[in-house]
């Protein structure tokens, strides 16, 4: 209810761009062909009538240019994940956002849960005391044969052109590195890494594992898997404390675990109880009703169009301040996927999780 789609390029096949935009009841004449037009033709509306952002959701590798293109042109930028194809493209990007006025922000959909808003909260208000321990996995099946490749959502995912140096870290292995960091607040500072290649005739990985240690001195283990035949979408996290722990499941997202030592286990769940506001806030359906996925992106999309608003009075406002996930994200996301494909390919055990300059 707060954002409204006008305008797009929704193919690189101009006339499934025409067809897309007929079916979204949009206006003809600002269904373009491909981004540039979008950008050029929408830039030169009055500023009333011209789109406010653009959301890049194409294949890894146009990322980046769109997102230039769209800054140079004085637009708000949302963006899937993983940011750009490179690090270097990533960085570059922050340069242009530091001398735009452009707003830059990174639908990580997993932070947009209400219960991982909780977990969160419990966490940075010390119930779980000093985290010790995280382990993630993000384990899919789709891939788990050659024949599954053949798929369009398989075949950019798995060529280095499109989708970069990494398929299986690189789509869901940033995600739990991503949410790692966003639920403890704190950041990666070392890994060693074991990315695997199951099926053969593949460039990319399609399976790995990481061993993470946190600034604080709390260690992890990430693993995330494309071949873990039988899974579906199953993302979960769990925490470990010297008070308490917390434990997520994407596969059932309205619920979140508090464990203790010496009581008995708590299930909290999205909509029952005195939850944290930001998990209230992020909570759009009554409580017992399912809520996930589509709703946690909608989730950021809010968040952004509030930041949106609150840029037209404030030029202080940093995606941050209002929940989305912004350029340091970003390349946070980028410098684990490159870091995990350089110490995978090392004898050498750990490796120094470094970003450049």
């Amino acid at each position: 209810g707060e954002i409204e789609l006008v305008a797009g390029a929704f193919s690189g096949n101009p006339q499934k761009s025409a067809a897309m935009g007929a079916q979204l009841g949009l206006d003809p004449k600002r269904c373009y062909e491909n981004y540039e037009t979008l950008l050029h033709q929408e830039a030169a509306l009055p500023a009333s009538e011209r789109v406010h952002f653009i959301a890049i959701v194409t294949p890894n590798h146009l990322h980046f240019p769109i997102a230039v293109a769209a800054i140079k042109q004085g637009f708000h930028v949302l963006s899937d994940k993983p940011a750009t194809l490179s690090l270097s493209e990533a960085l570059q990007l922050r340069e242009h956002l530091q001398h735009s006025s452009s707003l830059y922000g990174l639908t990580h959909t997993y932070t947009g849960y209400p219960m991982i808003k909780e977990a969160r909260h419990r966490i940075a208000s010390g119930e779980l005391g000093k985290v010790r321990k995280v382990v993630v996995e993000y384990a899919q099946g789709w891939l788990a044969n050659s024949e599954d490749e053949n798929s369009k959502q398989a075949s950019w995912r798995l060529d280095s052109h499109q989708a970069g140096i990494s398929c299986c870290m690189g789509d869901i292995g940033v995600h739990a590195a991503n949410l790692t960091e966003y639920v403890t607040g704190l950041e990666i500072a070392s890994l060693c890494a074991d990315l695997n290649t199951v099926v053969p005739g593949r460039q990319l990985d399609d399976d790995g594992t990481v061993l993470l240690r946190f600034a604080n001195g709390a260690k992890g283990i990430l693993m995330a898997s494309q071949v873990a035949l039988g899974e579906e979408n199953n993302l979960t996290i769990k925490i470990y404390g010297d008070k308490a722990s917390v434990e997520w499941s994407q596969m059932e997202p309205n619920s979140l675990w508090l464990k203790f030592a010496n009581a008995p286990a708590q299930l909290l769940r999205t909509g029952v109880g005195n939850l944290s506001s930001a998990a209230r806030q992020a909570t759009r359906v009554p409580a017992g009703h399912p809520e996930g996925y589509l709703e946690a992106f909608a989730n950021i999309y809010v968040n952004f169009a509030n930041l949106i608003r609150a840029k037209q009075h404030s030029s202080e406002v940093q995606p941050e301040d209002f929940d989305v996930p912004g350029i340091d994200a970003a390349i946070r996301g980028m410098a684990f996927i490159e870091n995990a494909v350089a110490a995978s390919a090392k004898d050498t055990k750990w490796q120094p999780f470094t970003i450049g300059q």
